[in-house]
C-alpha cells in the first residue's frame, strides 16, 4: 500500500463512506486534534513513568483511535463497521482520577504547567483535548456526533489534569501553584 495517495493534492480529503470534504472541514479538524491529543499521549508514555499508567494511556490511546475512526465516518452515508466507544471507557477514567485523587494532598490552588517533562506533556496534552472538545461540540451542532465521545474528552482532559498533579507527586516535586497578585 503506498502512503501517498495525491487524492488530497486539491485540498479535499474522503470521510469513511466515500463524501469528499475539504481538509478544513469540522470533522477533519475534529478527528486531526484527537490525533494530535494521542500523539502527545504518546509523549508521556515514552518516560519514565510508573507502568500502570503507561497502561493506562496505552488503553487512552486505543480510544482515541475508536474516537477517530468514529469522526472520520459520514453519518448519513458510511456503512463500515467501526469500533465503539462504551460506558465502561468513561468509568474507568472516572477510577482512575479517584484512585490518583486519593492519594494526592487536597487541591487549593490553580496549578501552572510544570515540574518535569512528562508533568509539562500531561498539561499540553491536556489542553489539546480541550481543544479537540470544543471542535467536537461545534461538529456536534451541525452534525451527528456520539454523546460519548464528547463525555470521554472532557472526562480524559480531567484525567490528565491529575495525572499531573500524580506524576509531580510521585518523583517528590512540588506542583508549581498560582498564587496570584492581589
Amino acid at each position: 500500500m503506498k502512503i501517498y495517495t495525491k487524492t488530497g493534492d486539491e485540498g479535499l480529503t474522503s470521510l469513511i463512506g466515500g463524501t469528499r470534504v475539504p481538509k478544513y472541514d469540522l470533522r477533519i479538524e475534529s478527528y486531526g486534534t484527537v490525533d494530535e491529543l494521542n500523539s502527545y499521549i504518546g509523549m508521556i508514555r515514552d518516560h519514565d513513568i510508573n507502568s500502570a499508567h503507561k497502561d493506562i494511556l496505552k488503553e487512552i490511546q486505543d480510544r482515541l483511535f475508536t474516537i477517530g475512526a468514529s469522526l472520520a465516518s459520514d453519518p448519513e452515508k458510511s456503512k463500515m463497521k467501526i469500533p465503539d466507544l462504551h460506558l465502561s471507557d468513561i468509568s474507568l477514567l472516572e477510577k482512575e482520577i479517584d484512585a490518583m485523587n486519593a492519594v494526592l494532598p487536597e487541591l487549593k490552588h490553580f496549578i501552572l504547567p510544570g515540574g518535569s517533562q512528562a508533568v509539562s506533556f500531561c498539561h499540553i496534552s491536556r489542553c489539546v483535548c480541550r481543544r479537540a472538545e470544543r471542535i467536537i461540540v461545534h461538529l456536534k451542532s451541525e452534525s451527528f456526533v456520539d454523546d460519548k465521545i464528547v463525555i470521554y474528552l472532557n472526562r480524559l482532559s480531567d484525567y490528565l489534569f491529575v495525572l499531573a498533579r500524580k506524576l509531580c507527586f510521585d518523583i517528590n516535586v512540588p506542583e508549581n501553584q498560582w498564587l496570584p497578585r492581589v
